[in-house]
C-alpha cells in the first residue's frame, strides 16, 4: 500500500514496527511524528488493537513511561514481562532510566 492510502492505525503500526528492541517511546511521539500531534490517544487506541499484527506495543508507554496499556495484554503482567525481557527495567509500572532507552521517530527515522 501506498503510504497515503494506509489508515492512521496502519501509519502507527508502522512506526511502531520500528522501535529498536530494548527500546520505548511514547504515544505522543509517534502522534508528533505523524504529524497528528494532538492525537496520542488515537495511538493508544491504535496500540489497543495491534493484537496478531505483529506490532511490538510493549514497547509504547505514556510520557512519564507508564505502561498504561498494560491493562490490554494477556496476563497480569505480560507487557512489564515482554520488556524486561529486553533489558527493559520496569519498577510499580514505570520504565526506570526512561531517558537512557527513549526512542524518538522524529529523530530516528
Amino acid at each position: 500500500m501506498k503510504p497515503e492510502t494506509l489508515s492512521f492505525f496502519d501509519k502507527v503500526y508502522q512506526v511502531a514496527r520500528q522501535i529498536p528492541y530494548g527500546k520505548v517511546t511514547s504515544y505522543g511521539a509517534i502522534a508528533t511524528y505523524l504529524g497528528a500531534a494532538k492525537s496520542a490517544r488515537m495511538v493508544g487506541y491504535a496500540m489497543n488493537a495491534s493484537h496478531n499484527k505483529d506490532v511490538p506495543a510493549h514497547r509504547v508507554v505514556n510520557k512519564k513511561g507508564l505502561l498504561t496499556g498494560k491493562h490490554h495484554f494477556d496476563g497480569t503482567n505480560l507487557m512489564q514481562q515482554l520488556l524486561e525481557s529486553e533489558g527493559v527495567k520496569v519498577v510499580n509500572n514505570q520504565i526506570q532510566n526512561l531517558k537512557s532507552i527513549y526512542w524518538d521517530p522524529s529523530q530516528e527515522l
